[in-house]
């Protein structure tokens, strides 16, 4: 038998085996709401629990190539586009991407103020009034589009700036001393 080369600790059959990928249709996957509002799905005969949604373009569309996975981040299958399914599913699924990327829309910056290496952020979105702490530098504060910003808290919660051009040029000028 021919022996199977390495690359970084894996074999080439590994490697190829890593990067086939199962589609999820409605002919062959089965998707559930647990009495806990946990999400389940049954592949070929085979279930998975607690699964959750991982969107390939969360910043520009979600409702395609959206990865279902497992709790240990282990990918059982990808959905080409939500349109495939029925009404039913596909909102059951849209509904665990909203929640997963749930990124209010900031509509005022209300005072922004640094110190020690982070930014104490007041504003008011679409989910009332939020005050949250960035860190300073990195990528905490970063343009996902010609004019729409994503700022990244300390604790991991995002928060969207979708069009810098409807912003005074007084909240401009704070949010510009986080970019």
């Amino acid at each position: 038998m021919e022996k199977e080369k390495e690359k970084d600790g894996r074999t080439e059959n590994d490697l190829a085996e890593a990067a086939k990928i199962r589609y999820l249709t409605p002919d062959n996957t089965t998707f559930r709401r647990t009495e806990g509002q946990m999400l389940n799905v049954t592949v070929d005969g085979e279930e998975f629990q607690g699964v959750y949604v991982h969107c390939s373009f969360p910043h520009t569309n979600k409702r395609i190539y959206l990865s279902i996975r497992t709790f240990e981040n282990k990918e059982i299958g990808m959905i080409r586009k939500l349109e495939d399914f029925p009404a039913d599913i596909a909102d059951l699924l849209e509904e665990q991407v909203k929640i997963r990327y749930f990124a209010p829309e900031i509509i005022r910056v209300v005072k922004i103020r640094e110190e020690f290496g982070y930014s104490y952020w007041e504003t008011e979105t679409t989910a009332g009034v939020c005050r949250f702490t960035v860190r300073s530098g990195g990528s905490n504060v970063k343009l996902i589009g010609d004019n729409r910003l994503l700022v990244l808290d300390v604790d991991g919660n995002r928060f969207v700036i979708p069009d810098l051009e409807q912003i005074s040029d007084k909240e401009y000028r704070m949010v510009e001393m986080c970019m």
